[in-house]
């Protein structure tokens, strides 16, 4: 296949959607083929789905996107890829989405998934210049993951990881638009519609806001008597050191150095929030599952 049409379909983007298998992890399933094989699936059709939607996203956007230093280079916004190769490439991704869906009979699944690709679209074409609309999709988004993963696995989500992961994820999302407005203000460059409603000093006080809160939240989690009783471990609290290192790191990174616009690249490329991913991962896990 062609370098520029694997590059559309961001697989760079994919690692977003290891939230699928959050349910697996937390409910003490991942060693369990019976609820991790259904998860495996959800993940490999959420990836095909989101590529689909980021076909259409650089299709629609290929116009804005040549204004901005970074997203200029996308293949549809720099003439390496057609639109109408765009579109079939979108279709294509899509159907072997839904023939998953059919052939592992996903139908648990199917109407979330549904859901998040109306969402979507409707954000790539309209909702995205609403502020604060567009970064509460962008976390709904992230919520609609952990959901398809319990509906795959057929697991009861806590209420708590849920919330968690919707404030980590618009944590993540106003932390973006703060750099698409400091882009902004640095070269005039407008990347979207919405940042003419953000403001500097608003993110500056959201982004941390918000950092705050989820992080209360985590601990939250960590001691609630319901999540203490069910697994049967009271020493969750414990894992919450690395939350905290890890959303004080990324305020770092987008204050300080200004390297908030892809979440995705700064979690591959700065060592310490692989720090704080692995090391929270190795201790919850061995609080879990000793």
């Amino acid at each position: 296949m062609n370098s520029h049409l694997i590059a559309l379909l961001r697989p760079q983007q994919w690692l977003k959607n290891i939230f699928v298998f959050t349910p697996l992890f937390f409910d003490r399933r991942t060693a369990d083929w019976h609820y991790a094989w259904p998860c495996i699936v959800a993940f490999v059709v959420f990836c095909l789905t989101a590529s689909g939607i980021y076909c259409l996203n650089d299709i629609h956007d290929a116009a804005a996107d040549r204004r901005h230093p970074v997203k200029r280079q996308r293949p549809v916004a720099s003439g390496r890829v057609g639109k109408p190769a765009a579109y079939a490439m979108m279709a294509a991704v899509w159907g072997a989405a839904s023939a998953l869906v059919v052939i592992f009979d996903l139908s648990a699944v199917a109407p979330t998934l549904l859901l998040y690709v109306v969402m979507n679209v409707a954000y790539c074409l309209k909702l995205k210049q609403i502020a604060l609309l567009d970064v509460f999709i962008i976390a709904t988004g992230f919520v609609m993951r952990i959901v398809a993963g319990a509906q795959a696995s057929d697991i009861v989500l806590s209420p708590w990881i849920v919330v968690t992961t919707f404030l980590l994820a618009l944590f993540l999302a106003l932390a973006k638009r703060r750099d698409d407005v400091v882009i902004y203000q640095q070269s005039g460059i407008k990347t979207r519609k919405s940042v003419e409603h953000y403001h500097l000093a608003f993110l500056n006080a959201a982004v941390p806001m918000v950092g705050g809160v989820t992080i209360v939240c985590y601990v939250l989690y960590t001691m609630s008597p319901d999540v203490v009783g069910r697994l049967g471990c009271g020493h969750l609290y414990m894992t919450s050191v690395f939350v905290v290192v890890g959303i004080l790191r990324y305020m770092q990174l987008t204050f300080v150095s200004h390297k908030s616009g892809s979440p995705t690249k700064v979690l591959l490329h700065d060592r310490c929030l692989q720090f704080c991913v692995v090391g929270w991962i190795v201790v919850f896990a061995v609080i879990l599952y000793r």
